[in-house]
């Protein structure tokens, strides 16, 4: 079932974070494969075995802590959780910090791998129960969680908080209308970068699997060009400050990741999910839209027969679950507060009916 959730219901929920547990952090480092793996485990006091999760970050290098517009994301999540008793090893991304590897040559698969892989870690150390590993996947790292647990028996349960659960192309197209509509462009520019926007996503999507896919993206732009010169002189403005970034465009679309990406199939993947689900999302996020993916969560896996899915959208967050006001990227380093302790609430005591 799907919630809303406020702040005074949300505490009064149950959990009781005057009263929370100590742990200690451990520095860690394992290989699978070709990638060495560098991280940070904590673990609750107490003797054991924990229910542990494991952290996916979303698109773009990020440290171990989630690092974002002067905000430690995912230490503050994993500070959250350890405190009330689950083991949580947050790593760096490949080519960041301890971890070996080349980020840009790598897909979402590749970083359900690493899911996988650190899973695999967290079955080999005694304070761990290895029956009760999780993974909590941010943004695209909901996509890569859902392909790790549609890969694996081993992963026990998903957190997704802003995960991704729509189709690649899909999410791309809504993504930008969302980010262009809270812009403070004016609105025939926003027409004009929406209409640019989906053809070439439009292509990319065509072309994903082409050897072409660079011509076809360089020609869709130069038709598009033509017939917007022609519009913008019928507008009677005197200049034209709006630019489409093709070269760079061009050059992402062309990568591997960004052709997986595109191509990705949210029900093939989440139709295939049988362990417990809770996703979360704040209902101001510009860059995973909360209710449309909240209600994929929901309905993709039932369509493999999996209901055991708790979806739940909070009131005034943005895609890091900060509180906001324009909730547009440049507002995020001025937010003074941290991970919204609303979500923390949630996850906790979700976690606790269960594991």
């Amino acid at each position: 079932m799907e919630r809303r959730i406020g702040l005074l219901f949300a505490l009064l929920l149950g959990v009781n974070f005057a009263f929370s547990q100590s742990y200690r952090s451990e520095e860690v480092t394992f290989r699978k494969d070709s990638i060495a793996y560098g991280g940070t485990l904590t673990i609750p006091a107490g003797k054991g075995p924990f229910t542990a999760i494991v952290i996916v970050s979303g698109t773009g290098k990020q440290d171990r802590d989630g690092t974002m517009g002067g905000h430690k994301i995912f230490l503050d999540i994993a500070d959250g959780l350890s405190k009330n008793g689950y083991a949580v090893l947050r790593l760096d991304d490949r080519g960041v910090g301890k971890t070996s590897g080349v980020y840009e040559q790598a897909t979402t698969l590749d970083f359900a791998h690493d899911a996988l892989a650190a899973v695999t870690y967290l079955r080999g150390r005694k304070e761990i129960n290895a029956k009760k590993i999780g993974l909590l996947g941010h943004s695209e790292g909901g996509m890569a969680i859902s392909l790790a647990a549609a890969k694996s028996k081993q992963v026990a349960f998903l957190i997704s908080i802003a995960g991704l659960a729509s189709n690649g192309l899909d999410a791309l197209i809504r993504q930008n209308r969302d980010l262009v509509a809270n812009s403070q462009l004016p609105d025939y520019d926003k027409a004009r970068s929406n209409q640019i926007n989906e053809l070439m996503f439009q292509t990319a999507y065509k072309y994903a699997d082409s050897a072409n896919m660079e011509a076809k993206l360089n020609e869709t732009y130069q038709l598009w060009k033509v017939k917007d010169d022609a519009y913008f002189k019928s507008l009677n403005q005197p200049f034209d400050h709006f630019r489409f970034p093709v070269y760079s465009y061009v050059k992402m679309a062309t990568s591997s990741w960004y052709r997986f990406f595109i191509q990705y199939h949210a029900v093939q993947t989440l139709s295939r999910i049988k362990v417990p689900i809770l996703a979360l999302n704040g209902d101001r996020d510009l860059m995973v839209a909360g209710k449309e993916n909240l209600q994929h969560w929901k309905e993709y896996p039932r369509q493999g027969g999996n209901t055991n899915v708790e979806t739940v959208l909070i009131p005034n967050l943005n895609h890091l679950f900060l509180p906001c006001i324009t909730c547009n990227q440049s507002e995020i380093s001025t937010i003074k507060t941290g991970f919204s302790e609303v979500a923390m609430t949630v996850i906790v005591n979700w976690l606790k009916k269960r594991f």
